[in-house]
């Protein structure tokens, strides 16, 4: 006999788990349904444990210039079995906590794999594909995420190329490694590898990295990245990775041609994919296309009447706080309670290596594509008193206005923790904030936060640290 539930969640990722929350809030009764572990891979192989890696890499190359900062350290080394075991404890701990909330909201947690047999009824499976049980719900909601995107040309064998997830979890540390792609994961993971003394080959196919970011900020972070000893191949692409002895042989196509290089191992961090196959979407009518599910929008309803989908697995941008977001969104309007439609153009985007990077709205590029006449300030952090004594004078604060309007078009960053800082930039474009209204609210001094109202101070010719001289009106 089926259970029968109000709303049932497929996936506990940020966005399932915290539809199932809202949900059952609302008064509805609600069941989730999830293969492997509560959280999702953000908690358990993600967002979580890999901040929590880069944070040990920024405490150990903090140790490595101590003597920078006056302070004298010896006999130190880094201890890469200790990192991986807390950044394993951190993910555990959370995902225990999603556990709790599970039971303090009443919540029916199904393990199994969800498999629609009609587009009214779900069956849970084990991993071989037995049915356990199954559930009739007024209203599923699909959460499933992403996994890693794999060229069809370079298996994830989880030996010689590897994954996020085995990046995280490696026995032993390598002494070289290639990393294709130098998007989030990708410059997240050559950072932390390459501070704790692995040789690092960082390849894009793009002309910089970051490649969706600012190409100011793409540049600096080149920059930085070689100074840091990094081998950065822009504009390349990895064509075969073969086993030779011990390692990989990776040939790697060039501008000036081909390159081979030799790694114990090659890290593929060249995108992602949603989860869609296996859930039986086409017995419940529900479209999708090049790994990703059709959603109307505000309401994320798929094709099929009571099925919506959230998060990764309805496409860009692949974000947790943008799951989360779409979530309550989706819940709260199968509730009635009419919220406000999520503004895509104003979601941030963060990136975790050191230097931190941290953007929201149009590049300058886009901007200018976009046919607005612009006015770009940008305040780097070697002018900050903060950050001069903090000892992170890398990077800059790039702000982009209307000149017409003042409207605040895009914001972006890169310096030391300034995903803590985009927050401003992402309030103020909400309530349609001005230029002038940034440069003439006090921000505090010393402060890394007050190098967002000098860069603004620096579009409008008003700054006056950087000696600039005015601009005519």
């Amino acid at each position: 006999m089926a259970k029968e539930f109000d709303v049932c969640v497929i996936g506990t990722g940020p966005g399932g788990y915290v539809a199932a929350i809202r949900a059952s809030q609302l008064g509805f009764k609600t069941a989730v349904v999830e293969k492997r572990f509560l959280g999702g891979v953000c908690l358990n192989i993600g967002c979580i444990p890999t901040k929590a890696l880069l944070r040990s890499a920024e405490v150990f190359e903090s140790i490595s210039h101590a003597s920078d900062y006056g302070v004298d350290v010896k006999d130190f080394s880094a201890n890469f079995d200790g990192m991986v075991k807390r950044s394993r404890k951190v993910a555990d701990k959370m995902s225990k906590g999603v556990q709790f909330l599970m039971k303090a909201n009443k919540i029916e947690v199904l393990n199994g794999t969800g498999v629609f047999k009609s587009d009214k009824e779900l069956s849970v499976q084990d991993d071989k594909g037995k049915e356990q049980e199954t559930v009739k719900a007024k209203h599923f909601i699909i959460a499933t995420g992403a996994r890693p995107f794999e060229l069809p040309h370079i298996e994830i064998d989880g030996e010689l190329v590897i994954d996020s997830e085995k990046a995280m979890q490696l026995e032993k540390q390598p002494k070289k490694m290639l990393i294709m792609g130098a998007g989030a994961i990708g410059v997240e993971f050559a950072y932390f590898y390459n501070s704790i003394g692995t040789e690092v080959t960082l390849v894009e196919l793009q002309d910089s990295l970051v490649p969706v970011e600012d190409k100011d900020v793409g540049k600096e972070l080149g920059k930085i990245y070689k100074k840091k000893g990094m081998n950065i191949m822009t504009g390349s692409s990895v064509e075969k990775v073969e086993k030779k002895g011990k390692g990989a042989k990776v040939t790697v196509k060039t501008k000036k041609g081909k390159e081979e290089i030799e790694v114990d191992v090659v890290l593929s961090a060249v995108g992602v994919t949603g989860n869609v196959e296996n859930l039986g979407l086409d017995k419940a009518g529900v479209k999708h296309e090049k790994g990703a599910i059709t959603v109307e929008k505000p309401s994320y309803k798929t094709s099929a009447d009571n099925i919506y989908a959230v998060g990764d697995v309805i496409g860009a941008p692949w974000l947790a706080h943008k799951a989360s977001h779409e979530a309550i969104i989706c819940v709260e309007n199968l509730a009635g309670e009419n919220p406000h439609a999520m503004n895509y153009d104003n979601i941030p985007g963060c990136t975790y290596c050191e230097p931190q990077i941290a953007s929201v709205g149009y590049t300058e590029e886009q901007a200018k594509e976009e046919g607005y006449d612009i006015l770009v300030g940008k305040f780097p952090f070697s002018a900050s008193g903060k950050a001069s004594g903090l000892g992170h004078e890398e990077g800059f604060v790039k702000v982009i206005f209307d000149k017409k309007y003042g409207e605040w078009l895009g914001c972006h960053m890169i310096g030391s923790h300034v995903t803590e800082l985009i927050a401003e930039a992402v309030v103020a474009r909400d309530l349609e904030t001005t230029g002038h209204e940034i440069i003439s609210a006090v921000h505090p001094h010393p402060t890394m936060s007050e190098a967002v109202m000098e860069a603004a101070a620096e579009a409008y010719g008003e700054g006056v640290h950087l000696g600039s001289k005015p601009k005519k009106k």
